[in-house]
């Protein structure tokens, strides 16, 4: 196997070097955008060497207008038959997976033409339409906003785009960079709904000697805060392998971290109690500092009486409630906060497989 070179770096290089004279030479003038976002840890710009040993290799999406789709399969069979069998050393050739569906890898074998390459054509609502369970020709509705998960709106925004001459993948991203203000207003509301539902869970847990019950909360808790750090850094939050990597690269990840760790592996119910209260009292600074509302209190205090230091979390997600002016939004919000579907599932299929989302948005009727 080759020397690593990320991801990005190389199917930039390979849409450069190769894919673009091909496509000049051959069909000029043709309208198209070619990218690199989509799945793979090389879109999230965490790939390693050991992502190499599956579905990675130099590749693009070209997205075509849907007047010139019927050039596809020439642009596929040109590509095929004049790209060389390796680029940098790797591999263009592919061999589809025996044992997973949809998983490919590089072909180590010298393959002569026609290259089984990794260049997908298609158009850019083919592959909304498959990513997101949305027709790019309807207008997105709050509840649209509320069943995207999060590790799916990163994946399109991420990633890089190497050209693109009609403009319209760059405005799409442009588009879905960041929910709709009143979307945002919800999803901050809900997560401190969390927040407060669970926090006094903890201690109570550890306060009997469960300890086992109380860290398991606490790393729910954990995971919360996190949650929220992302939303008020305004960052989509990548699916659970690169999680805890991409909040180390938020600005509050410096002060957070260590808090967060140490609860975490905690041993007792009063240290990871330490912890987290002081993690909510920082968490509420970043609310107050955001101006969404009028500044709240950002000390802790007894749970009705009893030993066990917590925010007023429901405070914070009254408050920004009351912001919420939209009607649908704010129809949902009377109902309850039960948030976006990161925020109420963390089950894989359901946030990684499109075809669940009109299901998911029957429970905001």
């Amino acid at each position: 196997m080759p020397n690593f070179i990320p991801g990005l770096e190389l199917c930039g290089r390979f849409y450069a070097d190769l894919v673009y004279p091909l496509l000049e030479l051959h069909f000029p003038g043709l309208k198209y955008a070619a990218a690199l976002i989509g799945y793979g840890s090389e879109v999230l710009g965490f790939d390693t060497p050991m992502s190499m040993d599956h579905a990675w290799s130099p590749r693009l999406f070209l997205f075509l207008d849907a007047a010139d789709m019927h050039l596809a399969g020439a642009i596929h069979a040109r590509l095929a038959s004049d790209l060389p069998t390796h680029f940098f050393d790797f591999p263009l050739s592919t061999r589809v997976s025996e044992q997973e569906a949809g998983v490919f890898f590089m072909d180590e074998q010298i393959v002569p033409a026609p290259i089984n390459h990794q260049v997908r054509i298609l158009t850019l609502r083919e592959f909304v339409l498959a990513e997101l369970d949305w027709d790019l020709r309807e207008p997105l509705q709050p509840v649209d906003w509320l069943t995207f998960p999060a590790q799916v709106l990163r994946v399109l925004t991420a990633g890089r785009v190497y050209f693109d001459n009609s403009g319209e993948l760059t405005a799409l991203r442009q588009f879905l960079a960041w929910y709709p203000q009143q979307v945002w207003l919800y999803l901050l509301a809900s997560s401190w709904d969390r927040i407060g539902q669970e926090q006094h869970l903890m201690p109570r847990a550890g306060y009997v000697g469960d300890e086992l019950g109380s860290a398991l909360i606490g790393s729910r808790l954990v995971r919360d805060i996190m949650m929220l750090c992302f939303l008020m850094e305004r960052q989509y939050a990548p699916y659970p392998k690169w999680f805890g990597s991409a909040f180390q690269r938020l600005d509050c990840a410096a002060e957070f971290s260590p808090l967060l760790w140490r609860a975490q592996t905690a041993i007792t119910w009063p240290e990871r109690e330490a912890a987290l209260g002081a993690a909510y009292q920082l968490i509420a600074r970043n609310h107050n500092r955001l101006g969404l509302t009028e500044p709240l209190p950002e000390n802790l205090s007894p749970f009705h009486g009893r030993p066990f230091q917590v925010i007023q979390a429901e405070g914070f997600a009254a408050a920004l409630r009351a912001q919420i002016s939209e009607p649908t939004l704010a129809g949902i919000a009377a109902k309850g906060l039960i948030g976006g579907i990161d925020q109420f599932s963390d089950n894989t299929s359901l946030r990684s497989h499109s075809h669940w989302r009109q299901g998911v948005k029957a429970l905001y009727d």
